[in-house]
This record gives structure tokens, C-alpha cells and sequence, in this order.
């Protein structure tokens, strides 16, 4: 054996490994088979494999078929390793065998190798630490798992913050009249509280939508074994797995309905996957408003202030630009892109498998995390400190032409028109040319014509056309 190698076997024989890697021969060949991308499978994933293990030497030992010393080793290991003080003991390559046979022969040998370290016993990476259990089950449970804990203790948590700095904003502006926009063309007035209220709303609809989907991502395989039948599993095994993993997690983990859905196929993953681009797309929508409407701020829309966080040009001094929306942009822009690898790699499921599950982990598991960390971003970095440049908006809206919409009721939509036009053509106020084509007094088209008054909706001018 060269220096700093030790000889590791496998059924396959023996290879060298290095002499202080937690792990042996089956991680080690995958290791030399798959050096494609150095991108690793997430933390967050390890982190449920080493759980799912845990879970699993909890339930065998319940079941009378681990021993007690071994069962309470393989925890402990399983324990150290979840924390992530072991990551560099994981070295597979995301894009390796498309079940996740290398990372789960990974987490069984490093756990197996602490495991008899802590208690003097051999404990075998199969044998023991893999009871009851195949990578076919364990890999689609641990993109479950992993996807469950990050959006329960991270992304759901980060936007209902948004939704609330939403809410709070709203209701600081709720009577700060602006002009509406469609098509980009000025329309009918509404409040930036109205505005940042839909906001709010998209979001807690999509905390929705993906509570939704979780309902059915709690649903793990582990109890399926190779193909689903549970081969070489008690019985039992799957339940008490289950319910020893929500003991640890503080989630409701239960069994598959029906283990061969989640083995072969990945639709929980797929499904959550796309109310995650669902919420991308919400997000690319409330930053590119917010980017128009800080835009200028002589030139562009000029309505908002967005806080000023760096230096925005390294030739023009004094340039500041919005660079939280546009991160959240792309953010949002990688997200779908992820959707889109998910959706291909949810579409290989072959007979009982599906084969393209890493890359399923690793796409999910980001799209969860940059998600979480955007929308904290957009709420504390843009929404809670922006200002509204009042002189602008109220300058726009006086001149709205759009806001003879209100006196259609009392004056017909064919002068409302021209009345429109010639405003526009002469650059005057709505209320001044219509003094002159409406017939209409000064009081009444303040009243008809009030901005705050036209974001409440109805028929303004009702009692008008009564009159009439």
C-alpha cells in the first residue's frame, strides 16, 4: 500500500483508499467513476440520508433485528453526520449512477466505519447500517425529506416575512394615490396600498400552493425496498422508519401509500418543483414593478426610492441601481430554469425506477434554498425601505387623461373619448378640458374626478346620470 492509502475491498476486490476518509471501496470506486462537474450533493441532503439512517437503526432495533450496542452506534454516527461537521466525507459527484446507489453506499460506509469506532463492534455498511432498506427506497425518501425540512424550516418561513413587510407597507400606503398602469399605458388610479396588498396576496398563495404539494412530499418510499414490494423489509419496517423520522424532525413523515409510486416516479418532486416556479414567476413579477417603478429617476417612472445599498456604475458617479429585484430576477430566472431539468429528469422513470435522482436532489434542494434567501432579501432590502416620490405620482396623475374613464357614466364614452384625446394632444389637465366639452361644474368634477375616490370603484357618477 502507497503512503497514505489503505486497502479497502468490495465484491468487486480491492482498491486503495485514502488512509484518513471515513469511507471505503463502493464510495472510493464511485469517486474515480464519476469526477464530472466536483459539485457534491447538497447539504441539505446529506443531511436527510443521515436521518433516514438514524430512522431506519431506530426501527430494525424496535423490530428485534439490529442490535441494541450497534443501533445506538449507527444514531450517534448518523447524528455527528447530519449535523455537517462530516461533509467532506460525502465526495460523490452529483451526476453519478441515476438511483443514488454511490451516495447511499457513501452514508452507509462512513456511518458504519464511525459507528464501530464508537462501539468496539463491527458494524457492517450493508448488513447493518443499510437494513431493511435498498438506495431505490432511501434516495427518493431522502429528496423527500430533505425538500420537506428546508421548505417547512426555511422557505415558508421566509415569505410569510415577506407577506407581512408586504402587509405593513400596504397599510402605510394604502391612501397614497398613483396612476395605474395596463400595458404599460396609464389606466385608472390605484393605491400603492392596493398595489402591494396584490403583492402580498401572490405570495400567500403560494405559500399555498406549496403547503399543498408538502402534504404529499411528507409521503416517503422508505419501507419499498428494491422495486416496492418491500423485499428483505419487516413489515413494520416503513412505519416505524417513518414515525422514528418524525420523532427526530418535529415533521408528520408517514409512509408511501403506495411504494411503488414513490419509487419509480417522481411526481411529489416534480409537483413541488413547479409551485416553485410558480413562485419564481410571482417574484420576477414584484421586482420588475418594483425596477419600473423606481426607474429614472428623471428619465423612467420615478414613483419610488428604492434604498440606495452600493454604487451602482464604475464610470457614472452618483448612479444607483436596484440590485436586490434584479437578484431576485435571477433568482427567479434559475428557479424556473431548475423546473425545467426537474420536469426532464421526472419524466425517467423506467419500469420500477426512476434513474435521474441526484439531479432531481440537487436542483430542488437549490431552487428551495436561493428561493428562501430572495425573499428575505426583497422584503428587508427593498420593500421596508422604500420611499414614495410623491411630487412625481401626483404630477402623473393630475394629468392622467385615462381618469375621464370616471365620467363616462354621466357624459357617454363617445365625449369621454374626444375629451380624452384633446387633453392628451394639449398636455392639460383632465378636469381643465373638460370644463370646456363636459358641461359639467368645477365642484362636480372634483368630486367625480377625486383620485382617492376612483381607486373605491363603482359608478362614480351615478346620481349624475340620474339627474340628467
Amino acid at each position: 500500500m502507497s503512503a497514505g492509502y489503505r486497502t479497502e475491498r468490495d465484491s468487486m476486490g480491492e482498491l486503495q483508499v485514502p488512509e484518513e476518509a471515513l469511507w471505503g471501496a463502493q464510495t472510493q470506486r464511485a469517486v474515480q467513476n464519476f469526477p464530472v462537474s466536483g459539485i457534491t450533493m447538497p447539504r441539505e441532503f446529506i443531511r436527510a440520508l443521515c436521518l433516514i439512517k438514524a430512522a431506519a437503526a431506530m426501527a430494525n432495533q424496535e423490530l428485534g433485528l439490529l442490535d441494541e450496542g450497534k443501533a445506538a452506534a449507527i444514531i450517534d454516527a448518523a447524528h455527528q453526520a447530519a449535523t455537517g461537521g462530516l461533509d467532506a466525507h460525502f465526495p460523490v459527484d452529483v451526476f453519478q449512477t441515476g438511483s443514488g446507489t454511490s451516495s447511499n453506499m457513501n452514508a452507509n460506509e462512513v456511518l458504519a466505519r464511525l459507528a464501530s469506532q464508537n462501539c468496539q463492534l463491527p458494524v457492517h455498511p450493508n448488513d447493518d447500517v443499510n437494513m431493511g432498506q435498498s438506495s431505490n427506497d432511501v434516495i427518493p425518501s431522502a429528496i423527500q425529506v430533505s425538500a420537506a425540512l428546508v421548505a417547512v424550516g426555511k422557505l415558508i418561513p421566509s415569505l410569510l416575512h415577506l407577506a407581512e413587510t408586504l402587509d405593513i407597507k400596504s397599510e402605510e400606503l394604502e391612501t397614497v394615490v398613483k396612476t395605474g398602469r395596463t400595458h404599460l399605458m396609464d389606466a385608472m388610479p390605484v393605491t400603492f396600498g392596493q398595489e402591494l396588498a396584490c403583492w402580498s396576496k401572490q405570495v400567500r398563495s403560494n405559500i399555498k400552493r406549496i403547503k399543498s404539494a408538502l402534504k404529499r412530499m411528507r409521503k416517503i418510499p422508505l419501507g419499498g425496498s428494491a422495486v416496492g414490494t418491500g423485499i428483505n423489509a419487516h413489515p413494520e419496517f416503513g412505519p416505524r422508519a417513518a414515525a422514528a423520522l418524525q420523532r427526530l424532525t418535529g415533521v408528520n413523515f408517514e409512509p408511501a401509500e403506495n411504494y411503488f409510486e414513490g419509487i419509480s416516479g417522481q411526481d411529489t418532486s416534480v409537483e413541488l418543483s413547479g409551485q416553485l416556479k410558480t413562485l419564481a414567476c410571482s417574484l420576477m413579477k414584484i421586482s420588475n414593478d418594483l425596477r419600473l417603478m423606481n426607474s429614472g429617476p428623471l428619465a423612467g417612472f420615478g414613483e419610488i426610492e428604492l434604498p440606495a445599498l452600493q454604487p451602482g456604475s464604475s464610470i457614472m458617479p452618483g448612479k444607483v441601481n436596484p440590485v436586490i429585484p434584479e437578484a431576485v430576477c435571477m433568482v427567479s430566472a434559475q428557479v424556473i430554469g431548475n423546473d425545467a431539468s426537474i420536469t426532464l429528469a421526472g419524466q425517467s422513470g423506467l419500469f420500477q425506477l426512476n434513474v435521474m435522482l441526484p439531479v432531481i436532489a440537487m436542483n430542488l434542494l437549490q431552487s428551495l434554498d436561493i428561493l428562501s434567501s430572495a425573499s428575505n432579501l426583497l422584503a428587508d432590502k427593498a420593500i421596508a425601505g422604500f420611499t414614495v416620490r410623491t411630487e412625481n405620482i401626483q404630477s402623473a396623475l393630475k394629468r392622467n387623461p385615462i381618469l375621464v374613464t370616471a365620467l363616462n357614466p354621466v357624459i357617454g364614452y363617445e365625449l369621454g373619448a374626444a375629451t380624452a384625446k384633446q387633453a392628451y394632444k394639449e398636455g392639460r389637465p383632465i378636469k381643465d378640458v373638460a370644463l370646456e366639452t363636459t358641461g359639467l361644474t368645477a365642484d362636480e368634477l372634483d368630486r367625480l374626478l377625486n383620485p382617492l375616490r376612483l381607486t373605491r370603484g363603482g359608478i362614480i357618477g351615478k346620481d349624475q346620470e340620474e339627474k340628467k
